[in-house]
């Protein structure tokens, strides 16, 4: 009977084993979700809980990272960071807030007052005051509010005065970016013809939710952050591209 020669069993051994190092099995693509903690128990691929975390009195948060009625549509373009971009293509909703909702959770570790902006662009016509706006409210903040040289206004419907010209209600804020430069930029303001920035504050630490309804057809919407002016400035806020860590519900 013959055997199988020791120096051949090794030889054997060796090969298989570099060949399994050789292809490891890789993970698959979660989009923007880098390694999230599935600590709530749910699947962290289904955007509907996700939570995003603020770090560092930030947040830098991809739009996409959500999910859609059908009148929203996802686009790429070169100046759109991610899997692209999300377009309200449905029937305009100028005076009724709350059509298409989209609504974020995010954590807030360190309460204080936020700042608002999002990259958005006008994706339809060629005139920067069309097609350049969606509806935005904090239901559960402290605080929701424009701010103009130290002067405040609030959303109508929320119990507080002075309101802001133009769209509001229901405590939604018109949200617009303006300018003829048509293509995907960092602003945010409300108030016709007297552009206020946008604000929200968080008093306590906590999951919040921020709610984005359709408005103008043709607004498109890439990202969004919030950043507190105590520690950064709109300059530095915008080079920051670290997306904020994403948990799970």
């Amino acid at each position: 009977m013959k055997t199988t020669s020791p120096f051949l069993i090794v030889l054997l051994v060796l090969f298989f084993s570099c060949s399994s190092e050789d292809n490891p099995i890789e993970n698959p693509d979660n989009g923007n979700v880098d390694n999230p903690d599935n600590s709530g128990g749910q699947n962290c691929n289904d955007p509907a809980s996700y939570i995003f975390n603020e770090e560092d009195n930030f947040i830098l948060v991809e739009f996409e990272d959500n999910e859609f009625s059908s009148d929203w549509t996802l686009q790429t373009s070169n100046s759109a960071t991610g899997k692209g971009y999300y377009v309200w293509t449905g029937n305009q909703s100028l005076g009724n807030p709350g059509n298409g909702l989209v609504e974020f959770k995010l954590n807030i570790k360190n309460p204080g007052v936020y700042r608002f902006l999002w990259n958005s662009a006008v994706t339809q016509g060629t005139n920067g005051s069309d097609h350049n706006d969606s509806w935005l409210k904090f239901s559960d903040a402290d605080d929701f509010y424009g701010e103009k040289d130290g002067n405040k206004i609030y959303p109508k419907g929320s119990g507080k005065t002075p309101n802001p010209n133009g769209s509001s209600a229901d405590g939604w804020f018109k949200v617009y970016r303006s300018g003829n430069d048509l293509d995907f930029k960092w602003q945010a303001a409300t108030s016709d013809n007297d552009s206020h920035k946008i604000y929200v504050e968080f008093r306590n630490a906590g999951v919040y939710t921020m709610q984005v309804s359709a408005r103008s057809s043709g607004h498109g919407i890439d990202k969004f952050m919030l950043f507190n002016e105590a520690k950064y400035n709109q300059n530095e806020a915008i080079q920051k591209t670290t997306f904020s860590k994403i948990t799970c519900n």
